[in-house]
C-alpha cells in the first residue's frame, strides 16, 4: 500500500509503522496482564491514564484487549488495536466494512474516559446509538464508568440523565438539536447537556462531508400561510417548459409570462405583481409550484399516516420530525391534499460542521476515508489513517455495465438479478431513492422473485433485513446503504449456511447507477467482501443518469450501442468516470463555498454563546439594566436580589433570542439575494460578509435598548418578570426543520475581526 502512503503524505505512513510496533508490544504485554485480577486490571489501566495523558500506549492497549475479553467475550485483532491507538491520536481512521469499527469505537470511547474525558461517540441513527451503547456498556462498566444512549423519544429529564455519563452515544441530529435547545434556557439548571471533551464520529465521512453543510434548525410555533386549494389547484394544471422552467441544477423553479397569465386569468386578478399581491399571492403560487414542480413524493418525501415525512437523501431514511420552512411544508401538505400545519420561526441554527467545531477533539471511523482526505483535511485539520484488513480483500469488482437509456439499464438489472437469484446467490441491490426500489421490486416480482425491500418507508425493520440478506437466495433491495450499521453475514445472521453461500461465491452487489461521489459507490461495494469473504459488485449506468448528464453537461460521446443498448467501448467507461469526477469537484467546490458563509455565522455565533453564557451564569443582565435605568432598579429594591436578577435575566436573553433569530432570517434574505450583486461588480461573499459584520453589530445594540424598554415598562413582582402579559412570551412549541444550504459559486474569504468588543 506504499502508493496509498504517498497519497495521504508520509506522516500518516510513519504513524503507521510506529502504531504497528506499539501493537506488537501489546500484544506481548497481554499475556502477562491476563494473569492480574479484575481490580489489579482496573488499577492498571488508572495509573495509565493518570493526569489525563496515556502513559504507555502498549501497555495500556494490552489492558483494554485483556478487558474486552473478559466483558465481551472478543478477542481484539491487531488491526482492531491499531484503530484504537490513531483514535486515541486524534485521526479518522480508515476500515473497510466488517473489519469491526464498533469495537473500535467502544474500546477507544473507554481509553478518552479513563483519561477524564466525556466522549460523544456519535451515530447516524438511533438504533445504532442504542445497539452500541448496550453492546459496550460491560466493557465500560468494568472500568467504573457510565455509559448511555440519546434517542428521539427520550423526554428532557432522560436526556439529562443521559448526557451525565461518562460516554454518551447519540445521533449526530440528536445533539445539535439538544445544543439548540439549550441556547433557549433561562436558567442554567434547564440545560440537558454540557458539551463533551471528544467527538468518535461513526460514518465519519457522512457526517463530516456529506452532510456537513446541512443546517440543524430550530424553530418555534407560528401561525403560517399557505397556499389555499384553488391556488394549488390552479398549479396543478401547468405544464412545463410552457407555464414554469426549472434551472438546470433542479433547485429553483420559475413561471413564464405565459403562465403567470395563466394563473391570474385562473385566480381572476390583473396581476400577479400588483402590489396586493406580490407579497402574497404570488409567494403562495411560487409555494405550489415549489412543491409541485421540484419536490417529488417517494424522492424527497413519504405520504406515511396522513402525514408528510421528509426523507434524508444521504441515508434513504426518513427524517423523523423534521419539515421544509418558509411555507415549503405547508404548499406540500396541500399538494397531497392533507391537513395544512401551521408554519415555524426560526429560533436558532447550527450545521454538522459548526457543530463538531465545539468539540475540543474529533476524530472518527468510516469505511470509505481516503477518498474524503482532502475535505477531512482541508475543513477540520483531521488526519486519515489507512487500517489493513485483518484477512485480505477476495471482492471482485467489475467494470461497469453501460447502456444507452435508462430504460435499457433498467431490463438489464432485472436480468442480472434473476440470473444471480437463480444461482442461489444473495443478492444486494442499492438504489438511489424509494420510488426507483419499490419500482425495482415491482419487476421482480413478475419474475417470481420477492425481495426485502429497505427504505424510507420501513427503516424500522432494517436491522432484521441486513441481518438476513446473505443468506441463500435473498434479494434485499435497499436505498442508500451506507451508515446502515448492520454487517451483511453470509449464510444469514446465524451464518447457518454460509458454506454453501461461500460456495456460490458470496454476496453480489449490484449499483444500479453511479453516484455523484466515488465514496458512496464504495460504501455500497464494501458491503460484499467483509472478513475475507468471496463477493462481487457491479455497477450499472445509463448515458441519461443524473451523474452523467450532470457530470458531462456540454459533452457527446459518440458511441454505437449493441442490440441491447448496451454500450462496449472503452471510451464509454472513460466518459463515465470522467463525469463522476466533475460532480465530485462540483460538489467540493460547494462545500469550500458554502464553508465560507457559514464560518462567519459560526463566528457570530460563538460570540452569541458568550453573551448568553455571561447572562446566565452572572448578575450581568441585573447590573447593566440597573445601570441604564436606575430610577427602575431603585423601584424594586423591595424585591429579593433573586428575583430581580432572574427578571433581569430573563428580559435580556428574551431580546437577544429574538434578535438572533431576526438575525438568521436577515442573513438567509441577503444570502438567497446577494448573487445581483455581482451586476454592480462587487463579490458577493464580500458583500455578505459587510451585510453580516454590519447587521450583528446592530444586533447587540438593538437588543440591549429593548430590554431596557422591556425593563422600564413590564410588570416585575415576587414572581419575576411578567413577559407572556407584554405580548413577550417564548414558543409554547418547537420542532426542527431540515434546510437545504443552496451555494452560491462566487469565491471570497471570510474575516471575523473585532466582533468580541461588541458585548464588553
Amino acid at each position: 500500500m506504499d502508493w496509498l502512503w504517498k497519497a495521504l503524505g508520509g506522516k500518516s505512513g510513519r504513524n503507521q509503522k510506529r502504531s504497528q510496533a506499539i501493537v506488537d508490544k501489546s500484544n506481548v504485554a497481554a499475556s502477562e496482564l491476563s494473569q492480574l485480577s479484575d481490580n489489579e486490571l482496573v488499577q492498571r489501566a488508572r495509573d495509565l491514564t493518570a493526569g489525563g495523558q496515556l502513559g504507555d500506549p502498549a501497555e495500556f492497549l494490552a489492558v483494554l484487549s485483556v478487558a474486552t475479553q473478559r466483558t465481551l467475550g472478543v478477542n481484539p485483532f491487531a488491526v482492531q488495536s491499531q484503530a484504537t491507538l490513531r483514535l486515541l491520536e486524534g485521526d479518522v481512521v480508515h476500515m473497510a466494512t466488517g473489519e469491526g469499527k464498533t469495537l473500535v469505537g467502544a474500546m477507544a470511547a473507554t481509553g478518552y474516559a479513563l483519561m477524564g474525558k466525556r466522549v460523544h461517540a456519535i451515530t447516524v441513527n438511533d438504533y445504532l446509538a442504542h445497539r452500541d451503547a448496550e453492546w459496550n456498556r460491560p466493557l465500560v462498566e468494568f472500568f467504573g464508568l457510565t455509559v448511555a444512549s440519546i434517542t428521539e423519544a427520550m423526554d428532557q429529564v432522560a436526556r439529562r440523565e443521559a448526557y451525565a455519563c461518562d460516554i454518551v452515544y447519540g445521533p449526530v441530529n440528536e445533539i445539535g438539536f439538544d445544543v439548540l435547545r439549550d441556547q433557549l434556557i433561562t436558567r442554567r439548571d434547564q440545560a440537558v447537556q454540557h458539551g463533551a471533551d471528544v467527538a468518535i464520529v461513526d460514518e465519519a465521512d457522512s457526517v463530516l462531508v456529506d452532510e456537513a453543510l446541512v443546517p440543524l434548525v430550530l424553530a418555534g410555533s407560528e401561525p403560517g400561510a399557505a397556499p389555499t386549494g384553488q391556488i394549488t389547484q390552479v398549479v396543478k394544471t401547468l405544464q412545463d417548459k410552457r407555464d414554469f422552467t426549472i434551472d438546470a441544477d433542479g433547485r429553483t423553479v420559475f413561471l413564464t409570462d405565459e403562465g403567470a397569465h395563466r394563473v391570474e386569468k385562473a385566480l381572476g386578478i390583473a396581476s400577479l405583481f400588483d402590489d396586493e399581491h406580490v407579497g402574497t399571492t404570488l409567494v403562495h403560487v411560487n409555494l405550489a409550484l415549489h412543491a409541485r414542480a421540484l419536490l417529488i413524493r417517494d424522492v424527497h418525501y413519504i405520504v406515511r399516516e396522513g402525514k408528510v415525512q421528509l426523507i434524508d437523501a444521504s441515508k434513504g431514511r426518513v427524517a423523523d420530525l423534521q419539515r421544509w420552512p418558509d411555507g415549503i411544508q405547508a404548499a406540500v401538505e396541500a399538494k397531497e391534499g392533507l391537513a395544512v400545519t401551521e408554519g415555524g420561526r426560526i429560533l436558532d441554527s447550527i450545521t454538522l460542521q459548526a457543530l463538531m467545531g465545539r468539540y475540543p477533539l474529533v476524530c472518527g471511523m468510516t469505511g470509505t476515508a481516503v477518498e474524503a482526505t482532502d475535505q477531512l483535511r482541508q475543513f477540520y485539520g483531521l488526519r486519515v489513517s489507512v487500517i489493513d484488513r485483518n484477512r485480505e480483500l477476495q471482492r471482485f469488482d467489475e467494470a461497469d455495465r453501460i447502456y444507452a437509456t435508462a430504460a435499457e439499464k433498467q431490463r438489464a438489472i432485472v436480468t442480472e438479478i434473476r440470473d444471480l437469484h437463480a444461482s442461489g446467490r444473495p443478492v444486494l441491490v442499492g438504489t438511489h431513492d424509494v420510488a426507483e426500489s419499490e419500482q425495482l421490486a415491482e419487476a421482480l416480482r413478475e419474475y417470481g422473485i420477492s425481495p426485502a425491500v429497505l427504505n424510507a418507508k420501513n427503516d424500522a425493520e432494517e436491522a432484521r433485513i441486513i441481518a438476513e440478506a446473505g443468506d441463500i437466495g435473498r434479494v434485499t433491495v435497499s436505498t442508500q446503504m451506507a451508515g446502515r450499521g448492520t454487517d451483511i453475514r453470509l449464510g444469514g445472521a446465524d451464518e447457518s449456511d454460509k458454506e454453501q453461500v461461500v460456495a456460490l461465491g458470496g454476496l453480489a452487489v449490484i449499483g444500479t447507477g453511479r453516484h455523484k461521489s466515488s465514496r458512496l459507490d464504495n460504501q455500497l461495494r464494501g458491503r460484499a467482501g467483509r472478513q475475507g469473504d468471496p463477493g462481487s459488485s457491479l455497477f450499472f449506468v445509463s448515458l441519461e443518469d443524473d451523474m452523467v448528464l450532470a457530470g458531462g453537461a456540454g459533452e457527446n460521446l459518440t458511441v454505437t450501442p449493441e442490440p441491447d443498448g448496451r454500450i462496449t467501448a472503452k471510451r464509454a467507461q472513460q466518459f463515465v468516470d470522467h463525469c463522476q469526477r466533475v460532480t465530485e469537484g462540483q460538489l467540493l467546490e460547494i462545500h469550500a463555498q458554502t464553508w465560507k458563509y457559514n464560518k462567519l455565522i459560526s463566528g457570530q455565533r460563538a460570540i452569541i454563546d458568550e453573551r448568553r453564557a455571561g447572562l446566565l451564569d452572572t448578575p450581568r443582565a441585573w447590573e447593566e439594566l440597573a445601570e441604564r435605568s436606575p430610577e427602575r432598579a431603585a423601584s424594586l429594591s423591595h424585591l429579593p436580589s433573586s428575583v430581580t436578577e432572574q427578571a433581569a435575566r430573563d428580559i435580556m436573553l428574551f431580546h437577544l433570542d429574538r434578535a438572533w433569530s431576526d438575525h438568521l432570517a436577515l442573513l438567509d434574505d441577503v444570502r438567497e439575494s446577494i448573487h445581483l450583486r455581482a451586476i454592480a461588480r462587487e463579490t458577493p461573499i464580500d458583500e455578505f460578509h459587510r451585510i453580516a459584520v454590519t447587521e450583528f453589530k446592530a444586533l447587540a445594540q438593538e437588543a440591549v435598548d429593548k430590554a431596557v424598554s422591556t425593563f422600564n415598562d413590564v410588570l416585575i413582582d415576587a414572581a419575576g418578570a411578567h413577559l407572556d402579559d407584554a405580548g413577550l412570551a417564548r414558543p409554547s412549541a418547537t420542532w426542527t426543520y431540515m434546510v437545504g444550504d443552496n451555494p452560491l459559486a462566487e469565491s471570497g474569504n471570510s474575516l471575523i475581526n473585532g466582533f468580541r468588543s461588541i458585548f464588553k
